[in-house]
């Protein structure tokens, strides 16, 4: 009995070891397909990378013939490398750009494709009057596209204006694109108006002068002209340039680089009278309300920094001070 269980023992482990060896062996079998499929993988990232400085190599072994330097070897080499990339970075754009072409031709055979199969007629010699109306309703619906969709499911009596509709936005967003258009089309027509802007050069008294700019025109290229016909007068102004001249309007020093549209179309004022007036009427700077004043407004100035800089504590130039959009100057009180 004792010799029977000794056997059956030793039967067990002999299986158990079977088991253990053939699960071995599956683990090994998988592990080994592994192996061969990341060399077969490295193998082709190896032969490309090996073709490509091979490809080097001999270029360099060419071109090199005879002692050089070590710093004109690496140089040569590196001019090699930077110009080898380029070609199979042009090769790689042409064959983009084939594939591409390649893409619209395709295309355009299946645009031809289906215009001529809406363009054939089967009725027959026989046919009566009602096969040719057919035909043609076939190929007018082939040339309208394919049928939309009909909103189903709708009680027409019940307000459906909530409910999100395709058809509806569509027709939304194509009137608001029209009107967006229309909208650029006369502002680019005002701003393409021109206008006479008078204006005088400070430098302690007033010197009066007048210039024609567009309504799109901005500050700068307005002292560009007005310093054009300043230069011929006044001799501290024939060596200045645009960036050395300030504009002042209603006691606000204005950004060269804001235009006159900006002010028309903001209505925007200063600290006696509007920004977007440009001829001269009475000088009403005494009032304190300057919501009262509609069309007066008064001679904008051009000034030299240089004599601002230098006089910015005496009247008229300690009133001056930053355009900022943000203030509102509907009240005003002198000082």
């Amino acid at each position: 009995m004792a010799q029977y269980k000794g056997t059956m023992r030793e039967a067990g482990r002999a299986m158990h070891l079977i088991k253990k060896r053939e699960k071995q062996k599956e683990q090994m079998a998988v592990l080994k397909q592994r192996i061969a499929e990341e060399t077969i993988v490295k193998s082709k990232v190896d032969k490309k990378f090996s073709a490509h400085y091979d490809a080097v190599e001999a270029e360099l072994k060419s071109s090199t013939v005879g002692l050089v330097t070590l710093n004109d070897m690496k140089a040569k080499q590196e001019a090699l490398v930077r110009e080898r990339e380029r070609q199979l970075a042009r090769r790689a754009q042409l064959e983009a750009r084939r594939l591409q072409q390649e893409a619209l031709r395709e295309r355009e055979r299946r645009r031809e494709r289906k215009r001529q199969i809406c363009s054939l007629s089967f009725t027959l010699d026989e046919g009566a009057e009602g096969a040719e109306g057919g035909a043609a309703a076939e190929r007018a619906q082939c040339a309208e596209g394919p049928p939309r969709r009909k909103n189903l499911g709708k009680n027409p009596d019940v307000d459906t204006s909530f409910l999100p509709d395709r058809d509806r936005e569509e027709e939304e967003n194509r009137l608001r694109e029209e009107l967006r258009q229309e909208w650029e089309a006369r502002r680019e027509q005002v701003k393409r108006e021109e206008m006479e802007v008078t204006f005088s050069y400070w430098d302690g008294s007033g010197h009066r002068r007048t210039v024609r700019i567009h309504k799109g025109g901005t500050v700068q290229q307005f002292l560009k002209k007005a310093l054009q016909g300043l230069r011929r007068d006044f001799g501290e102004l024939r060596a200045a340039g645009v960036e050395q001249l300030m504009y002042i309007k209603e006691d606000l020093i204005l950004p060269h680089y804001h235009t006159f549209y900006d002010f028309i179309v903001a209505k925007a004022r200063g600290k006696s009278g509007p920004l977007f007036n440009f001829d001269v009427h009475d000088d009403v700077r005494l009032l304190s309300d300057a919501t009262m004043e509609k069309d007066e407004s008064h001679a904008g100035k051009v000034v030299l920094r240089s004599w601002y800089e230098k006089n910015k504590h005496i009247f008229p130039a300690s009133r001056w001070e930053p355009y900022d959009p943000e203030k509102k100057w509907d009240k005003y009180t002198i000082r």
